[in-house]
């Protein structure tokens, strides 16, 4: 394992760009008839990885090294021709192992089939542990046995001057830092906000274009925006900035000497670093950070036209409320339609924000994940018959390793 991320094999074979994704849906295209249905597919994967860890009672960074795992498969093979579900629990399986959390392959087998049987009408799931353990040899094998992931997480904590992680959290190579000089000290309310934004990340490919330090800042620049209190605060240094700086020109020049020699001794209980400063004394290129975050506000957008619990009942649709009010972007899209930045001044890090800005304007157009579901099986369908009856005459070879596993047990 590389002691830091620039000399990883995360960031020498895993970084790719845009283009790079394009030709790996290049085959997936072909089926669906909105190219938007495969950034659904993300979604619901990422949603699908994190319901199975938590039936394990696997930690956060095991659900993120899952997720991360399903997208790096997925840069080299396509939906059409493989089994995403058996692909989804074999990553859950691999990356309890890799972040040394094992579990037994026979309650991920169990559990696999019980989600993805009662929440989306899997029935083909294999019961043979077998079929399980032979994708584990693929998942690795299309990996290139590269199991060691970096995730923003370590960054935020560490810039957010936070101690007290457990151990495992830590990032290879990565130690403590006790001293608080360059951080940005947050409220717990406010690191939990952009803890949640990195979750969120996870339900896109952020993870393959970008590294994670800078998913990390774009949390925090967002949480900025977003949460009520360090909005508050921005805003009330904006405010006193301008004015301050003329009014006490004078006596600030007068007593520029006596502040120099109080300086040292007022070193270890300065007040905190300005926000505004503290962004743009970092070593990182700004118009990155912004993209990102345009991209983050993108993810939100689109998941707002997703129903997770469609067709589900009564008792479970009940906690869509609070579990879409965790995070302060969710149901934002009804106000980006409405006029141009009325995120920044309409969205706060209340929990009761969300649900009704999201009622302000229900989108028509909402995907569910049975439509999904629906969608991959087409998707198959049509991919093998047309590798069994191409336009060629000749058919083509599949790759028999995937399609052994793939096979109902």
């Amino acid at each position: 394992m590389a002691t830091d991320f620039w000399s990883s094999s995360h960031y020498k074979r895993w970084i790719v760009d845009r283009a790079t994704l394009l030709q790996a849906r290049s085959d997936d295209l072909q089926y669906v008839d909105n190219p938007e249905h495969l950034a659904f597919l993300n979604i619901f994967f990422a949603n699908l990885i994190a319901k199975l860890g938590k039936k394990l009672t696997l930690r956060q960074r095991v659900i993120a090294t899952a997720t991360v795992f399903f997208r790096r498969f997925y840069l080299k093979n396509s939906y059409c021709e493989t089994d995403p579900f058996i692909v989804a629990a074999a990553c859950c399986y691999v990356a309890a192992k890799a972040e040394e959390s094992p579990v037994h392959i026979k309650n991920v087998v169990s559990d696999a089939r019980a989600i993805f049987g009662e929440d989306y009408g899997i029935k083909s799931f294999p019961s043979d542990n077998s079929k399980l353990a032979e994708m584990e040899f693929y998942l690795v094998d299309e990996l290139e046995c590269d199991l060691a992931v970096f995730h923003p997480y370590r960054t935020l904590m560490t810039l957010c001057g936070k101690r007290g992680r457990p151990a495992s959290e830590a990032e290879a190579g990565e130690t403590d830092d006790e001293s608080t000089e360059g951080k940005l000290p947050l409220s717990e309310t406010a690191v939990q906000t952009a803890w949640f934004i990195i979750n969120d990340t996870y339900r896109s490919e952020l993870c393959l274009l970008y590294p994670p330090h800078m998913i990390a800042i774009a949390a925090i620049y967002l949480t900025l925006v977003f949460n009520t209190a360090t909005r508050a605060t921005i805003q009330t240094t904006s405010a006193h900035s301008v004015p301050g700086s003329s009014q006490h020109t004078q006596s600030d020049h007068s007593s520029r000497r006596s502040s120099r020699s109080a300086s040292s001794s007022s070193k270890k209980h300065s007040q905190p670093p300005d926000p505004i400063g503290w962004m743009a004394g970092l070593n990182v290129s700004m118009s990155l950070v912004a993209t990102i975050a345009q991209e983050i506000i993108s993810l939100y957008a689109l998941w707002d036209r997703y129903d997770e619990d469609a067709g589900k009942s009564s008792e479970s649709a009940k906690a869509t409320p609070s579990q879409r009010a965790v995070n302060p972007l969710r149901g934002m899209r009804a106000r980006t339609a409405a006029r141009s930045g009325s995120v920044l001044s309409g969205a706060t890090g209340s929990s009761g924000d969300t649900p009704e800005a999201k009622d302000d304007a229900i989108p028509t157009d909402v995907v569910t994940p049975m439509f999904l579901v629906q969608l991959l099986l087409r998707m198959r369908e049509a991919r093998m018959a047309d590798l069994a009856h191409p336009a060629n005459g000749r058919p083509v070879a599949v790759n028999r390793m995937l399609e052994r596993t793939q096979a109902a047990g």
